[in-house]
């Protein structure tokens, strides 16, 4: 490959925190400098080095005014519409009952056209900046939770034929909250664009079909990795402390929700799960419910109680980085916690890939999985053991799941080749072979 050094910039609305995007970006950001190149970002929050971040606030997603055009935007409602035909009362002969009810205010569209263009200009600068000479845009111009940042980078990379990778991870037509909008037009320019100098990059073979037939555009499949080339380090003594904090008895048994509080993650199954086993066990979850709200926090701890299972929320105490909370409590990784887990579960129903499947995996947990779509298409055909279920929680689950805690020799064996072949499938030499072919792609010399 080429040796020479490249500057590449990163564009999403938000690199902080630990949402899928962010580690991934994070993962290719590394591989990249492996390589020898120089990374830059552009978003609305960044927890990345000041010298190397353009921060617009506008571009984040939760930003008030972005907020207020997604309500608009997706909320499917009468009232919407009566605002749309009421900026325009001379209109009003004209429309009738049969008329769509799929319309927005012009006042939206003024302020989209508004504000595309403010981020536009924003992108501008960020290139002229840090000189930049590639574009990877981060599930921005994927999933619509900001338009006018879609539009403006779509508007960018039109204007100045930037190559650009395209790194996909959730589409507008995989979440039901985007299927009655008022924006076709728009997700149909931007979500994903149609640009010679863009190539696209999905995280799985299902979004490949996808993308395909329904934009007829090619992308190629990277899926999520860690570094299984480089084994976790055994525990140490800071975190021999971990199942007493969790307030975990002698002879309880650990299971581990290691994933945000929303309900896509189906964690009523887990909950069911340990009231049908009767064993003695608490079911400790990692992170907290995030921007989606509280609602299905609140469903878990009223199914829990309902069935007198004890489910420790432990957000406070999991954090990216080791420290004391402000009551005097320690604060662990989420790496210290894993090796304490008798069992990961992970019931989701919808997952773009599965990165906490491949962190079970890197730590050598048992995993209970249910069997959502990608999973049973990229994932379990390389060979993967894990105890998994179809959408319920069946009388063989149960079975399963108990033989696997009495006989930990079991689980043992299959941690251990499941290690072996995410090393072989979902490693950073995978991604560093690929990323290289696709950057000697983009600047147009082989690899």
């Amino acid at each position: 490959m080429n040796p020479a050094s490249h500057k590449i910039g990163f564009i999403s609305t938000r690199f902080a925190g630990t949402d899928g995007v962010s580690l991934e970006t994070q993962k290719w950001a590394t591989i990249f400098e492996r390589l020898g190149h120089q990374c830059f970002y552009f978003a609305g929050e960044c927890d990345r080095s000041t010298d190397s971040s353009h921060v617009v606030p506008e571009a984040f997603y939760r930003h008030p005014e972005i907020d207020k055009l997604n309500q608009q935007a997706y909320s499917g409602s009468w009232t919407v519409t009566k605002e749309a035909r009421a900026a325009h009362p001379e209109m009003e002969d004209l429309q009738k009952d049969f008329f769509s009810i799929y319309v927005r205010p012009p006042t939206m569209t003024k302020r989209v056209n508004e504000l595309k263009e403010y981020l536009k200009e924003e992108l501008y600068k960020f290139a002229r900046r840090f000189d930049l000479e590639i574009l990877v845009i981060e599930n921005a111009v994927t999933i619509p939770l900001n338009l006018p940042l879609g539009l403006a980078i779509t508007e960018f990379i039109a204007e100045t034929g930037y190559p650009t990778i395209a790194h996909h991870h959730d589409f507008h037509w995989e979440r039901q909250r985007f299927q009655v909008n008022c924006v076709g037009d728009y997700l149909a320019a931007a979500f994903p664009p149609s640009l010679p100098s863009i190539r696209h990059v999905v995280i799985n073979s299902v979004q490949a079909q996808q993308v395909a037939s329904r934009y007829g555009l090619a992308s190629r499949v990277i899926p999520n990795v860690m570094d299984f080339d480089s084994p976790p380090p055994p525990p140490d003594e800071y975190t021999q402390s971990v199942r007493a904090d969790f307030g975990i008895g002698e002879g309880e048994y650990f299971f581990l929700q290691p994933t945000r509080v929303i309900q896509r993650k189906g964690i009523e199954h887990a909950i069911e799960l340990m009231r049908r086993l009767d064993l003695p066990a608490k079911l400790i979850i990692s992170h907290a419910s995030g921007d989606e709200g509280n609602d299905y926090e609140q469903r878990i701890r009223e199914y829990a109680h309902l069935l007198d299972v004890t489910v420790r929320f432990e957000a406070d105490q999991v954090q990216d980085y080791r420290g004391t909370t402000k009551d005097g409590q320690k604060i662990y990784t989420l790496g210290d916690v894993y090796p304490h887990a008798d069992m990961v579960t992970y019931p989701s129903s919808i997952e773009g890939f599965g990165n906490a499947f491949l962190e079970a995996v890197y730590y050598k947990r048992l995993i209970l999985v249910n069997n959502y779509s990608i999973y049973e298409v990229d994932i379990k055909p390389k060979g993967f053991h894990t105890l998994w279920f179809d959408g319920f929680i069946s009388t063989n689950t149960l079975e399963a799941v108990k033989k696997s805690l009495r006989h930990p020799e079991i689980a043992h064996e299959w941690a251990e080749t499941n290690y072996q072949l995410a090393k072989r499938y979902f490693s950073y030499t995978v991604l560093e072979r690929r990323l290289e072919s696709i950057v000697a792609d983009c600047l147009g010399y082989q690899v």
